[in-house]
């Protein structure tokens, strides 16, 4: 456990899905405690997972694709370590995920998977925004 802004959170490392296609990122569109930002598909590491094997398992959770794992591209240390890997869809179909994000009565927001334009993502507020500038760079 651990305090930030004065609440105790517990720390969880994350693994995530960065997935382009056509010049667009997937991301998840949130909208919670009246906030509007954007996430990169993933959640939490469960025992006995790798982060790779977390971030194919969310990806499916919350998009409804399949991915396949390329190579890293960045680690985030907020309430534990998140790590970003650059994916590819090879099944499944966008924006038909189920998981428990989006269980009703849960009180946690909305969440819409979406893609945005890599070049519109520092415009936006995506977190962590230090993975929005390095696609940035990626892209120029």
């Amino acid at each position: 456990m651990e305090y930030v802004r004065g609440k105790c959170v517990e720390l969880r490392n994350r693994g995530s899905a960065v997935i382009i296609e056509s010049g667009k990122v997937a991301v998840i569109k949130r909208i919670r405690e009246g906030q509007e930002y954007y996430v990169f598909p993933g959640g939490g590491i469960e025992e006995g997972e790798s982060p790779e094997q977390a971030t194919i398992r969310e990806a499916f959770e919350e998009l409804g694709v399949h991915i396949e794992i390329k190579e890293s591209i960045g680690k985030v240390h907020f309430n534990g370590v998140q790590q970003f890997f650059l994916s590819e869809i090879i099944g499944g179909t966008f924006g038909t995920g189920s998981g428990e994000e989006y269980e009703e009565n849960r009180n946690q927001g909305s969440y819409e998977p979406m893609w945005l334009p890599i070049d519109k993502l520092v415009s936006h507020d995506v977190r962590p925004m230090e993975i929005a500038e390095i696609l940035t760079k990626l892209v120029d």
